[in-house]
């Protein structure tokens, strides 16, 4: 089995910034075949030890929040492990772990609270992402982004037919007229038009 230094290696280094939002079926499939093993490990709450200190705080919210989405893209496993890095996240940013890492690394810090379907958590992501990751304000503004659409919905729309979830006339609407993508638009539209 991996360790984080293999993790970061590998998420770091060789997926690198390009690479990180970008997915794929050929990353993915890269994601399951060397750390499947280590997400059921998470899952299954075998990974709990590496909460302890930026390093192994950080290769375990890889492996929980952003690697268990590239592994089980469009399935509800994708979430599975959502609450785990949330916990990971809240305990790593309270201890000040996350400002041991360098950005753009940081960022994977604040991620699980972007992706919780809890306004509060959406505040602190805003937050997390405008004052601790100075230099790309492109992450504060996808994080208001995640929570203008939590706000507007009280969760995901894009993730209903994943987890099995109705969607709503008005989510459809959503989703039909850009859904994320134009959400961000807006976002970037009213920022600029405040500066």
């Amino acid at each position: 089995m991996s360790d984080p230094v293999e993790v970061l290696d590998f998420w770091l280094g060789e997926v690198g910034p390009e690479g990180w939002y970008a997915g794929g079926e050929a990353l993915d499939a890269e994601c399951r075949a060397r750390f499947g093993d280590l997400w059921a490990a998470a899952h299954d709450d075998g990974l709990e030890h590496w909460v302890d200190g930026t390093v192994g705080a950080l290769a375990y919210l890889v492996i929980c929040d952003q690697l268990a989405r590239n592994m089980h893209r469009g399935t509800a496993q994708a979430f599975a492990t959502d609450a785990r890095a949330l916990a990971a996240a809240k305990r790593a940013v309270e201890a000040g772990w996350d400002m041991g890492a360098p950005e753009p690394e940081r960022q994977f810090f604040y991620m699980p609270f972007e992706h919780s379907e809890n306004p509060e958590d959406q505040a602190t992501a805003v937050q997390l992402l405008t004052e601790r990751l100075s230099s790309d304000p492109e992450m504060a503004l996808h994080a208001r982004a995640h929570q203008a659409i939590i706000a507007r919905f009280g969760r995901f729309p894009f993730r209903n037919a994943a987890l099995g979830r109705e969607t709503t006339p008005d989510e459809a609407d959503f989703l039909a007229s850009g859904g994320y993508a134009a959400e961000v638009a807006r976002q970037r539209a009213s920022h600029a038009a405040g500066a």
